[in-house]
Parts: structure tokens; C-alpha cells; sequence
């Protein structure tokens, strides 16, 4: 850990699990998980003081995204546990321990708790257990957290599945309708899409504001709408820092398809001013 050696060892473990060692890898990984929590309990502060990546809105989140001081120097401890545990929990799975698996992400939640790859993966995991409630908790973690469209989508999913199996189709339909606006393009939503053709739960069978009253009447949360754009307007941001001016255009363009052009704008001139703020902070 001290010698940067972690990351050598994970491409190692990667590398096993490609190659279909999934036994080897499983053992070299649950070694430097080991090993990695010693080296924890030796030289970082206690895993309480992590929490200060949890915000609990997406607004406070937005004011401290691009704040890059880590006042507890933890970052570095950090990513290289979220990925270990990501890989420990994959291994898991290609032997077939789903609990093992899912007490692996939930470690990787713990050191990425702003990550929502992990989350998704772990509400999979509980629908498979049967865990529905903590399925349904996890994606509705989702909302606050995404930084990427397909976060979203895939959240959707989870819901449209849910309800599709409640046998409430109307609200599986609304949930793809949803979702659909967000990346008509996603793989997994096109999948979705065809098995739904034709059926109650096709999307086809709702408007925007059917799909918008249902989704309230079912407990989602109020203004989704409003946190998706957040969502897509910060990645079209950094999208436009990066230089994928595309890319960057396209989510903006879907930010307002989502709540109109001067929500659109109002959301737009909060960003700045959280980000401003952040920056004052910093």
C-alpha cells in the first residue's frame, strides 16, 4: 500500500478474472483487502471522518465537486479501495457467492460513497436476494448521486422492473417513458423497450405528463425532473471543460427538454453560483 504497489496487484487480479481464474483472483484480492484495512487502521483516521463525502442533497454535493484540497488526504486510500472492492465483489460473483459479493460493494459504497456504479450493482444483487427493499433504497440513492446519464437510466430500469413484477404496468410504462428522455440511445433501455413492445407496460402508451403523474403517485421522488436535469447539466459542464463541445450540447439540450428552457437556465445560474462558492471555499 505505502509503495503504490496496490494498483500492480489489482491489474494482476484483473488479469486472473480475464483470463477465467476467478478462484486465483478471489484469493490474491481477499489478501490485499486484508491487507488494505491493516494499513487503514494504521495510518488514516477513524472511517467516520469519511462521511464527509456524503452529502446529502445533489446542491451541497454541486458546491464541493470540484473543490480539489481533501483536507484529510484520505483520496489516494480512497480509490484504490473502491476499485479493490469493486474487483472482490466481481470475483464473488464468477464463483457464484452473491453474499459474499454484495459485502464486497457495500465496502466499495463505504470508500466511494458519491460513486453510483457500485450502488447499481448492489441493488442488483439484493433484487436477486430478494431484497427489494434495499433494492428500491439503493436506486432511489441514485437520483442524488449521478454524475453520467446511464446512472439514471439504469435507475429507471430498476424501477420499471420493480413495478413490472408488483404488476403495475402503467407505472413500469411511465418509468421507461422516463427514461427514455433521458438517453433514447442506452443498450440496456433499448433491451427493455423491445421487451415492452407491445405490452400494457410499452412507453408508447403514456404522455410526458402521464408518465410525470404516475411516477408522483408511486413515490418517486417530487421534481425528479429537476434533479436529472442538475444531473445532466453538471456532466454537460464538464463535458465542455473537456472539449467534447458535442457532447456537451446534448446534454444541455436534454436538460431542457426535461424542465424547459428558463428552468433550464435558472438550474444553469445555480451551478455557477454553487461552483463559485466552492471555488471561494477552496
Amino acid at each position: 500500500m505505502a509503495n503504490n504497489n496496490l494498483s500492480d496487484e489489482l491489474l494482476r487480479a484483473e488479469g486472473l478474472l480475464v483470463q477465467g481464474e476467478a478462484e486465483l483472483a478471489l484469493e490474491l484480492l481477499a489478501r490485499l483487502a486484508e491487507d488494505a484495512e491493516e494499513y487503514v487502521d494504521r495510518n488514516c483516521p477513524t472511517t467516520d471522518e469519511l462521511q464527509w463525502f456524503s452529502f446529502p442533497s445533489i446542491f451541497e454535493r454541486l458546491a464541493y465537486r470540484r473543490v480539489e484540497q481533501d483536507p484529510r488526504e484520505l483520496r489516494d486510500v480512497g480509490e484504490p479501495l473502491d476499485r479493490l472492492y469493486a474487483d472482490l465483489a466481481l470475483a464473488h460473483v464468477h464463483c457464484g457467492d452473491y453474499e459474499s459479493a454484495a459485502a464486497a460493494l457495500r465496502q466499495a459504497v463505504r470508500w466511494n460513497p458519491m460513486g453510483c456504479e457500485h450502488r447499481l450493482n448492489l441493488a442488483d444483487l439484493c433484487r436477486i436476494a430478494g431484497d427489494m427493499r434495499e433494492h428500491l433504497a439503493l436506486s432511489f440513492s441514485v437520483f442524488e448521486r449521478a454524475s453520467e446519464a446511464s446512472h439514471l437510466v439504469r435507475a429507471y430500469l430498476n424501477f420499471a422492473a420493480y413495478f413490472q413484477a408488483a404488476e403495475n404496468p402503467r407505472a413500469a410504462a411511465a418509468c421507461l417513458h422516463v427514461a427514455q428522455r433521458i438517453d433514447p440511445t442506452d443498450q440496456a433501455l433499448q433491451a427493455a423497450l423491445e421487451h415492452a413492445s407491445g405490452t400494457e407496460a410499452d412507453p408508447a402508451n403514456v404522455t410526458d405528463d402521464q408518465a410525470e403523474e404516475l411516477l408522483a403517485s408511486e413515490g418517486l421522488p417530487e421534481g425528479a425532473n429537476a434533479e436529472i436535469a442538475v444531473c445532466l447539466l453538471m456532466c454537460a459542464g464538464d463535458a465542455a471543460a473537456l472539449g467534447d463541445r458535442n457532447l456537451a450540447t446534448g446534454l444541455t439540450l436534454r436538460a431542457r427538454d426535461l424542465v424547459g428552457e428558463k428552468a433550464a437556465m435558472a438550474l444553469l445560474e445555480l451551478i455557477r453560483s454553487d461552483d463559485e462558492e466552492a471555488d471561494d471555499a477552496s
